[in-house]
Order: C-alpha cells, then structure tokens, then sequence
C-alpha cells in the first residue's frame, strides 16, 4: 500500500516553509518515525518523520522548494524492502555514507546536500564531532578546488565571492530589526554595575547550588529577577504599542536571545515572575539545547513582553540592542571587566558590567528608563533586594 506524505499542519502565523534537505534519496527504505526531509519556517525548522516503514517510492517536491500545509511531498510504499543496491543521484557522493555519517545541524545539511558532499568523509569541528555549517562550508570548498597543478596566477587572481541564499530566518530577522527602527523611535541608555555581590553569592553556593537542582547557577538567573523588579516599578517597560492603544501588560514573559548558527533565536520565559532561580536556569539550558539542535517550537518563541541580550559572551564590552518587536524594550548585558572604581574614598579593582537597555521612546520617557535600569542595577549590586522584594 502506498502512503502519502504530506506538509504537517503549520503554526496559523506561517504562511509556508521551505523545504530545506531531504535525507532519503529516491529507492531507498525508510524506518518508522525516521526523518525524512527538513522544513525551514519563518522561525523554526521543523522535521517529517515518516509514519510507516517501507521505501520512498516519489518525490514531489525538490530541495529548496516552497511548500504549505497539506502539500504532498512524497510516497512511501509501506513494508516494501530494498531488494537491490538503492539508486544513489549522480555526484552525492552519499552511497554507503548514510551508517557513519556524523551528526548535523540543518544549516550544515543544507550546504552539505546543495554541493553533493558526502558526510561520512567528513570531521566536524563542534562537540562530539558534530558537523557545524562553517564545516560543510570548508569541505564545499575543497571540493571545487581543482585537483591539478595550479597555473601561474594574475595579480589579485584567487579573490572568489561565495553567493549564499539568505535563510528564511536570516531574511526573517532581517525584516524584524529594520522594521523595529522604522517604527519605533528608539533610544538607549547606559549605567554600569558592580557584581562584586552576585560573584560572592554564586562562588559561596553554586556547588550546593547545583547538587540540590541538577543545574549551575549562572549570571542569567539573577538579570531575569532584577529586571522583573525593574518592570514591576516601571510597567511602561513592559508595555507595548498597539495601533493608537499602549498595552501594558500584567505579567511577565522574558525573551532571553540564544545564539544559533541558523541566527539568534528568543525563547520566552513565560511568568518569569513566578520561577525560582534554579527554574530560570533550568528552562534557559534547555531552550539554549534545542534552540541549537532545531528541535524548539514556535509556541516557544512566540509572543514576550520584554528580552534580554547577552553581548558579553562573545567580549563585548557596549553595545545598543535592538528592540524586538512588538516589546517597547530590551537589556543588553555585556563583558565583565574589572576596572579600578573608587568605593568610599578608596581606589578598588571592581568587576564591572556596563549596562544598556534600548526603548520605544514613544510611550517610554527617558527617566523611567533610567530609573528602570537602576533599579536593575540596585538588584543586582544589593541580591539580598531580590529575595525582600524591597
């Protein structure tokens, strides 16, 4: 019996997807469950796992096509075995590769099935030998140099351009950041803060900190709090523009930015308010885990009243975020720095952090920023604040 293979039902906010990789070719078998092709959406990339087991008999949808819900991809002959070798298209190089090729994030596949690469002859650079798109990229490239001795070259000779599609992701968050500066009449204020406080605390109990909840305690934890007192005092901060309406929001949902190699991705943190600190660095682990293997949905990016960027892990020292939209506000956090400070009249060497949140200066005046971003200064230097809620 022939089972049909169809574009699972997308988010209501998602037009269509495209359709990034397949990772079976035309005869080959095909498990129970066992991915079939790679779907890249606005935000998310999302997998179609084959329903039954037996072999792909058609495809109806090549590589890089775009697709909506419902959409027929493919045909899969239930229980059907592969009774000879299975044809392999010429130049993918993927015959016999499939049983040892490493792991590999969608971004690598793509690159990997748009140049015919095979993944078993490849080492990946990331943990656990894992093929990263900078990987697939460098072996694209010594695939197309050529094999013979190189001719004499011309001045400047060797200088190639690489032409790359922008990702929907990419091309999504593109849209998102010029659009926030058109529409909004943004602004950003700085302050620093002395972590003196919070290193003493997490180097006093991050062991038994970690041995009663299973986590490490981080620096995340602390920000999410004293920003949430910042909103608190300063609900302005959380509100956002809605047609010619200010909506201010009662509660507290708190995008934390998390690096992929697709681009940056924001997973909320619903009712930050209401987490403990070991539930804060729980959730932010394992956002940060499947926003990076591709595995996050779009329920957990959807929606956040206000975000939280963290330019100090890669060493910067300043920086001036960029709202995401439709939030009227974002705090960046920045490289911790120690710097010589004068404390009660003397000259100590402090571990500083410079501090930015930029807003929507339509419905967010410039004192309430400030004084928000005091506040979440105040918390920080002074956590004993956090746990009074003083």
């Amino acid at each position: 019996m022939s089972v049909e293979i169809r574009v699972p039902q997308l988010p209501e906010s998602v037009a269509d997807a495209t359709l990034v990789a397949w990772h079976k070719q035309l005869g080959q078998s095909v498990s129970r469950d066992e991915n079939l092709a790679d779907l890249e959406t606005d935000k998310v990339v999302l997998e179609v796992p084959s329903p039954i087991s037996g072999v792909l008999r058609e495809i109806k949808a090549q590589a890089g096509a775009s697709v909506k819900s419902g959409e027929l991809l493919a045909v899969i002959e239930e229980g059907a075995t592969v009774t000879a070798a299975a044809p392999v298209e010429a130049g993918t190089g993927t015959a016999g590769a499939n049983a040892a090729a490493p792991r590999t994030g969608p971004a690598a596949r793509r690159v990997i099935e748009e140049n015919n690469l095979a993944p078993g002859s490849m080492v990946g650079s990331a943990a656990g030998g894992r093929v990263t798109k900078t990987d697939a990229l460098a072996a694209a490239s010594a695939a197309s140099a050529p094999a013979a001795k190189p001719a004499p070259v011309e001045p400047r000779a060797g200088r190639v351009d690489q032409r790359v599609p922008m990702t929907r992701l990419r091309a999504r968050i593109a849209e998102r950041l010029v659009q926030a500066q058109t529409t909004q009449a943004l602004l950003t204020t700085f302050n620093e803060v002395d972590l003196a406080a919070v290193q003493d605390l997490r180097a006093r109990y991050k062991d038994s900190f970690e041995n009663k909840h299973g986590v490490k305690l981080g620096f995340m934890s602390f920000f999410v709090k004293a920003a949430v007192e910042g909103l608190k005092r300063f609900p302005s901060v959380n509100a956002s523009v809605e047609n010619s309406d200010i909506v201010y929001h009662e509660y507290f949902d708190i995008g934390v930015a998390v690096s992929t190699e697709r681009g940056l991705m924001v997973p909320v943190l619903r009712d930050a308010d209401g987490l403990s600190f070991a539930e804060i660095e729980q959730r932010i682990g394992t956002f940060a885990t499947r926003a990076r293997s591709g595995s996050i949905t779009l329920e957990d990016l959807t929606g956040g009243t206000f975000s939280i960027t963290n330019g100090g892990i890669f060493g910067s020292l300043m920086s001036t975020p960029i709202v995401n939209a439709p939030q009227s506000a974002i705090l960046g956090m920045h490289k911790i720095q120690e710097r010589a400070m004068v404390v009660k009249g003397e000259v100590v060497v402090r571990p500083m952090m410079y501090l930015a949140v930029t807003y929507d200066h339509r419905i967010i005046d410039g004192r309430e920023a400030v004084q928000f971003l005091v506040a979440v200064k105040d918390c920080l230097e002074d956590p004993g604040r956090l746990l009074l809620g003083v």
